[in-house]
């Protein structure tokens, strides 16, 4: 069953928004696993910009980009950009073959997009449960950090935590019984344009 989600009228999401389309950087710290790797976690780092592409009247878009990615594993890892339409209270993964052209096409919008709540990754109160399928889900916001977190049956996760006033706090993702995955944490220290 898909419920569909009206969004109103635009007023900053306290847990992604920057003040103005200029960069923002912060550097992650956390550990990697894989069958590559052996036993052990090992420690990886990166930094994380973040970028407002545009600001419409109901909301903005948002660019994560995950760079400087560095542990000792042989083979590095990549984490992809991840794109997200922003509301007063919603953050929606733009899951798209090409994000970067659908996002302009969505900032020419009069009003915001219908989204599904799959694609949501982030609420502004309370709290939303959603299954599909071997898929469950659930998003809470407890005092000033917003929690997504995504389970399968099979062991594959993804873990998103948003704090107020800071932007991504956490970002993980996992595939199988621990077969691969990743765990990174803002390090509180660090916040430069």
């Amino acid at each position: 069953m898909t419920m569909l989600i009206p969004v109103s009228g635009y007023a900053a999401n306290p847990f992604l928004n920057t003040p103005d389309d200029k960069p923002v950087s912060a550097k992650f710290r956390g550990t990697e696993w894989s069958d590559d790797i052996g036993e052990q976690d090992i420690p990886l780092t990166a930094r994380v910009v973040t970028t407002r592409m545009a600001k419409m009247p109901w909301g903005s878009i948002f660019k994560l980009e995950f760079t400087d990615l560095k542990s000792r594993a042989e083979k590095q890892r990549e984490i992809r950009p991840d794109y997200f339409i922003v509301t007063d209270n919603r953050i929606v993964l733009l899951n798209e073959e090409d994000n970067e052209d659908a996002a302009k096409k969505i900032s020419m919008m009069d009003k915001p997009p219908t989204f599904e709540d799959g694609d949501v990754r982030g609420i502004t109160s309370g709290k939303l449960d959603h299954e599909e399928g071997p898929w469950t889900t659930t998003m809470e916001v407890k005092g000033d950090e917003c929690t997504y977190l995504a389970s399968h049956n099979s062991g594959h996760f993804s873990k998103i935590i948003w704090k107020k006033g800071v932007g991504l706090f956490e970002y993980a993702s996992g595939y199988g019984a621990h077969a691969d995955g990743y765990r990174l944490k803002r390090d509180v220290t660090s916040r430069k344009r």
